[in-house]
């Protein structure tokens, strides 16, 4: 449990997550599971982004540190550092040994999400951030995520994939981040309200966003099937169903809702889980 505890705190839990998801896309290419040196880039870019908005609030607002959602970062403060900054060299090590093609993909996914967190402009009154702008938080992490995961493998394949292919896979995983990032949103509506942030849950009501979360699934569980239902690899519906299927259960179970871990570990675990989930079965139907 420390070690689960440690691994969240740090968010090496989520970085781990966007490789296993990144593995996962391999698969619904048709390709082995296999390392590459773009999952290293995609471990230590999800770690820093993860961490760079806690690094902001530690260097432009100290009085967030004694909020329950910084308290890790207040009792650890130099591992903290020690953190971004490995993640800083990490980072900076695999783009020396990333392909000219990986670095543009992530070039301009990784400019908007830094500029998310960034001010663009600052002047006396106040700052501007991307965040600023009304919902865009939710559409862009799931944009960045379904990007950042698929894209990278879709450039480095040894192979032409199909432009619907793509853009399906794309769909899939942009509507799964959405519908597991709006419990966060709700989670944060006080905070957000007071900041002035306008997100789905303040503009239509804690209810009506968590049934569109499950809209959002419902839709993702439907173009899954539709997708790979006529292809070669109709067997990849069984695991996403799966997923979908748990991932109902983690949004709607209120015994659930109030374990400790709800959002840190188990709704950041669906990523893990999906990912796991069709890895385990790709290895499964290797041995028969």
């Amino acid at each position: 449990m420390r070690l689960f505890y440690f691994l969240i705190n740090t968010n090496i839990f989520i970085a781990l997550a966007a490789v296993v998801l990144t593995l996962e896309t391999q698969v619904q290419l048709g390709m082995r599971p296999q390392f590459h040196p773009y999952l290293v880039l995609i471990f230590f870019s999800t770690l820093f982004d993860y961490n760079l908005h806690r690094l902001i609030t530690v260097l432009t607002n100290k009085e967030a540190l004694n909020s329950v959602k910084h308290r890790w970062v207040r009792k650890n403060l130099v591992l903290f550092y020690i953190l971004v900054a490995s993640s800083v060299i990490g980072f900076l090590w695999a783009v020396f040994y990333a392909d000219i093609k990986v670095l543009i993909t992530l070039a301009p996914i990784a400019l908007v999400t830094f500029f998310y967190s960034v001010p663009i402009y600052k002047n006396k009154k106040s700052l501007f951030r991307l965040r600023e702008i009304p919902c865009l938080k939710i559409f862009l992490i799931s944009f960045v995520w379904a990007a950042t995961t698929i894209l990278l493998p879709v450039m480095r394949g040894a192979t032409m994939y199909s432009k619907e292919h793509v853009l399906l896979m794309m769909a899939e995983r942009f509507l799964f981040v959405f519908a597991i990032t709006i419990p966060f949103d709700i989670r944060d509506m006080k905070a957000d309200a007071r900041q002035g942030l306008k997100t789905i849950p303040l503009l239509i009501g804690k209810t009506p966003a968590l049934i569109l979360a499950n809209v959002i699934l419902f839709l993702f569980l439907v173009v899954i099937v539709q997708h790979y239902k006529f292809t070669g690899t109709n067997w990849l519906i069984y695991p996403l169903s799966l997923s979908a299927a748990t991932t109902f259960l983690f949004l709607n179970n209120k015994k659930i809702q109030s374990n400790f871990f709800y959002h840190y570990g188990i709704l950041d675990g669906t990523l893990l889980l999906q990912g796991a989930l069709v890895l385990g079965m790709f290895y499964l139907r290797s041995m028969f």
